[in-house]
């Protein structure tokens, strides 16, 4: 026996290798019933599978993120309003768009 011959498996004899097969097959009858309560299932797996990823999604980075943005604007308003209370200043901001795209960008900064 030579060092290529230990790499080549030896196949069994021809005549017997279709009585006695180890590969599984399908069944020999198909009903109607059994196919429609797989795919059902299937469809119900992947449905909550989904619904589990955007719950994911929703917890982990839409709700910090928006929590982050809306506090960071109620810390701004609520800070401002008690400087014009305590002293007599006016807080106002001159650029909404771009006091809305600092507040933003301060949200995204750590997440």
């Amino acid at each position: 026996m030579s060092a290529s011959d230990s790499y080549i498996i030896q196949d069994a004899h021809p005549d017997s290798s279709n009585e006695h097969d180890d590969i599984d097959s399908l069944p020999s009858s198909m009903d109607s019933s059994d196919l429609g309560s797989d795919t059902g299932s299937d469809a119900q797996r992947e449905w909550e599978a989904s619904i589990q990823q955007l719950e994911l999604v929703m917890t982990m980075v839409i709700v910090p993120f928006v929590g982050k943005y809306f506090g960071r604007r109620f810390a701004y308003w609520s800070w401002a309003k008690y400087m014009e209370w305590l002293f007599p200043v006016e807080v106002r901001f001159t650029s909404k768009s771009t006091f809305k795209a600092a507040g933003a960008a301060e949200a995204l900064a750590t997440l």
